[in-house]
């Protein structure tokens, strides 16, 4: 599938991932069931971070986690469609992951997959908005989110999600 995706960098020298297609409405259950299946392309992939060149990996868990999360079960409207399409751009939101902070693992439920705790790093993308009249690119909006990746007892760190999707307030591009 082809994917219109840009990475670029504001007037602050911050990186931002330019999602140039809305493929996701993200309205109804099913869309969530395609969104599952598209990032099935990703398992047994890795990408590198480039401020740290940490190695992240896609394991078989992601693509279920992304769209059957407790945190995306609970988004509605706009941020349920930045999370939908965010799905398009996983290697580059994961090449522009900044600001790694760790936690320790304090849910018994990932005691093994995620042994040595997780990391969140912080990440922005665009998505276009059209004018309703024309049909015609009026701006795009800027989101800013987190990427959830665990330690594995193996060694290597796992994507797990992106959660807290917020709508910057800045103005748009």
């Amino acid at each position: 599938m082809d994917r219109s995706i840009n990475i670029i960098t504001d007037l602050d020298g911050d990186k931002i991932v330019l999602i140039n297609d809305v493929r996701f409405k993200a309205k109804l259950r099913e869309d969530w069931k395609i969104i599952e299946e598209y990032l099935k392309k990703y398992i047994g992939e890795f990408y590198e971070i480039e401020e740290n060149s940490d190695k992240i990996f896609i394991s078989t868990d992601f693509p279920d986690e992304y769209a059957n999360s407790e945190s995306r079960l609970a988004l509605r409207g706009q941020v349920a469609k930045a999370k939908a399409n965010a799905s398009q751009a996983v290697p580059e939101l994961i090449k522009i992951a900044t600001n790694p902070q760790f936690e320790t693992n304090r849910k018994t439920k990932h005691k093994k997959t995620a042994k040595y705790g997780w990391y969140k790093y912080d990440i922005r993308f665009a998505l276009p908005v059209y004018d309703d009249k024309t049909g015609k690119l009026a701006r795009y909006n800027i989101y800013v989110a987190k990427l959830l990746v665990r330690c594995a007892e193996d060694g290597n760190k796992y994507l797990y999600d992106i959660i807290s999707i917020k709508k910057e307030t800045s103005s748009p591009l």
